[in-house]
This record gives C-alpha cells, structure tokens and sequence, in this order.
C-alpha cells in the first residue's frame, strides 16, 4: 500500500492549484455568486489547459488518466473559490455516462466538445416527485416508428440552462418488474423541439452553477440517441453516482480546506487582548481538529477514487467518502464563520459564501440520509 502521490498527479495537483489561486480571485467568486451567472471565460481556460475531462480517453480529447486525477483537480478548485470552482469542475456533470456507455458515434460527437470547451454537459434524473428515490421516476419515452418520443418533467438539474447535450432517464418499458428495470438513457441535444428549461435563481449557494426544471414535451429523438442497451438506464445511472460522488466528496474537502485556509490567516493577523486571536489555545485545539478530520477525510476519498480507477466499485465506500465529507465541510465552514466573528458573516471575508456553497454536497447526489442507507445496505445486506 503506497500513501504517495506519484509525480504525474503531484504535477496535476500543482498545476491546478497554481491555476486556481491565479484566476480564482475571491472578487470574482463573489461577483459570479451575486449575479448567479457562471464563469465561461475561466471554464474554457480550464478546458484549454485539460482540466476538464482530465478522465477521457485520449482518442476523446482527455488525458486518459483516472478520477483520481480529476479528484485532485476538482479539490483544488474549490479550494481556491468554493463558488467558482464548484462551477467549473461539474461543467462535464453525466457526460461519463456517454464515456462508459454511449455508442462510438456519442463519444465522437460529445467527448471532445466537452474536454475542448466547445459543450456543457447535464444529467436529468431527478423529478418533482423522484428525487432520493429514483425508482419512482414518471418520465417516459415511447418509440413511434424508429423515434422515441419523451414526455415528463425533471427538476434540479444542474447545468440545464447553459448544457449542449442532456442525459435523460425515461421509463421505456412501463410493465417492467421491478420498474427500474425499464428504465433507459437517452442523448438529448438542446436544439430539441418540445424541449424547455425554466432557471431556478435564488438559492442558498452555488449560485455560478445554473440549475433549472427541464419540461419534455413530445421530444423526439432518433433511436441512434438510445445511450447503451434498452432497459439498463437505472443501472447506468447507478454506476455513474459511484464515480460522481466521489467528485462531489473532493468538492466538499476542496470547500473544506479553503475555508480553513482563510481561518487560518485570519486568526494570524486578528488580535484581541493583545495578541493574535491564534495565540489562544482555545482557537488552536479547533484549527488542529478541524485540520485532523479533514487529513482523514481526504485519505477516504483517495481511496475511493483510487478502489474506483482500480475497477472495484464499491458504493458503501463512495457512500462512506460523501456522506463524510459533505457534514465536515458544513461544520468546518460553519467553524470558520465562528472563528472570524462579526466579519465571518459579512460577504467580503467570504466564509459564509463556503459555507452556503459547501450545504449542497450534502444534499445532491444523494442526500446524506441516502449515503446512510447505502452504508448500511453494505455492512448489513437486504433485510
């Protein structure tokens, strides 16, 4: 067992990090999360620089290398701007679903716009009525000649407002036992016809990260836009969650540790008494559990990455790295609004832009509730 990092992801850690501290300024964070709109200009300099699909095979514009690499990459963004940063790093949200089980010509036609930032990428999964519970999906495609023409409503849809191409989970086969077993994938382009995407403004955080409801009416896409086998949808979606949260986990340490970082600096150069606020033990014994937690936490989420990149998929452990994750980067961001006082709360010191940014991971892929039963389901079985 090796703890090291080799000296290819050292540089991709340096590299994205050296890019970040850069061009994440916490001006510009701030300027993106009041006007809730999302840093094209620093989303294609990524690109530019292959961050972004870092996991693709090289044939689709990537550096065929694994989530791991993506992972670091994904925790030094946020580090550096929990709001720009989130952003960014889910600019290619589901496009693995089109890497692992799209048809060659889906590969040639997204991967590359993708990784190049040409195209935007968003996944639609969850439904008014279908959110933790994603078997209960209401959404249905129905084939008419060689088309399939898709109804329904999907809702929370990171990335709608501004995506090139959609992912869509639709009931195919509405006899299928268990239901989940009719369940499909489909390529949906965003000049679709009966396709309409109404932005929801106003959230808590991530506001540079659009999300929308996503309304399908009699859209009809070809049977060449079927992602992968029929019926194996749900399946698909599932394999691809273990990948995503691993990435939501390093968002969450990457929010975590810039939160920390800013504490840090502040308790250095604020003095009450007399002295730095850091001179008392008090504050020194938080920093230094918070600054624990989160090493243990980040050696969690290699290893699921790692175990992941190795083919053993193991979602108790994905589940274990978010559901970790996402409580300590709230409490670690809610310690730093602490530790800073009165100026924590106010929006130029920005830690109560990471902590409204650092609630999602959380809630969305999976709520920490349904990491919970994911835990228990490995440890315990069916009962």
């Amino acid at each position: 067992m090796d703890f090291e990092l080799t000296q290819e992801q050292k540089d991709i850690q340096r590299a994205a990090r050296e890019f970040a501290q850069a061009e994440f300024t916490p001006e510009r964070g701030r300027e993106y999360d009041e006007k809730e709109e999302f840093p094209f200009d620093l989303w294609k300099k990524a690109c530019e620089l292959g961050f972004i699909g870092v996991h693709f095979p090289e044939e689709y514009g990537g550096a065929g290398l694994g989530y791991l690499e993506n992972v670091l990459i994904a925790e030094e963004f946020c580090r550096a701007d929990s709001t720009i940063g989130s952003a960014i790093i889910l600019s290619d949200f589901s496009s693995e679903v089109i890497m692992k089980f799209g048809s060659e010509e889906q590969k040639e036609e997204v991967l590359p716009k993708v990784a190049s930032g040409k195209a935007i990428t968003a996944g639609c999964y969850t439904e008014p009525e279908a959110g933790s519970d994603l078997t209960a999906i209401r959404t249905k495609a129905e084939k008419d000649g060689d088309e399939w023409v898709i109804n329904g409503t999907k809702t929370f849809i990171t990335n709608a407002p501004i995506a090139d191409y959609f992912v869509v989970l639709a009931v195919t086969d509405p006899n299928a036992q268990p239901r989940y077993r009719g369940f499909t994938t489909f390529l949906v382009r965003k000049n679709a016809e009966g396709l309409k995407i109404n932005k929801i403004t106003g959230k808590f955080g991530i506001r540079s990260s659009p999300t929308a409801e996503v309304s399908f009416k009699d859209v009809r896409v070809s049977e060449e836009d079927v992602i992968g086998q029929l019926n194996r949808g749900f399946y698909q979606v599932l394999e691809f969650f273990d990948g995503s949260r691993i990435e939501i986990a390093a968002q969450a340490i990457g929010i975590a540790q810039g939160a920390l970082d800013k504490t840090i600096s502040y308790v250095k150069q604020r003095k009450q008494f007399g002295q730095p606020i850091g001179a008392f033990q008090a504050l020194q014994h938080r920093i230094a559990d918070m600054a624990a937690q989160l090493e243990a936490c980040r050696l969690l989420v290699y290893k699921a990455a790692w175990k992941y990149d190795r083919g053993e998929i193991d979602p108790a452990l994905t589940s274990m790295a978010k559901y970790y994750a996402g409580k300590l980067a709230v409490r670690i961001c809610d310690e730093a609004i602490q530790m800073h006082g009165g100026y924590g709360y106010i929006a130029e010191y920005d830690v109560e832009r990471f902590y409204r940014d650092a609630k999602i991971t959380e809630i969305y892929e999976g709520t920490k509730e349904i990491q919970l039963n994911t835990i228990a389901k490995g440890l315990l079985g069916k009962l």
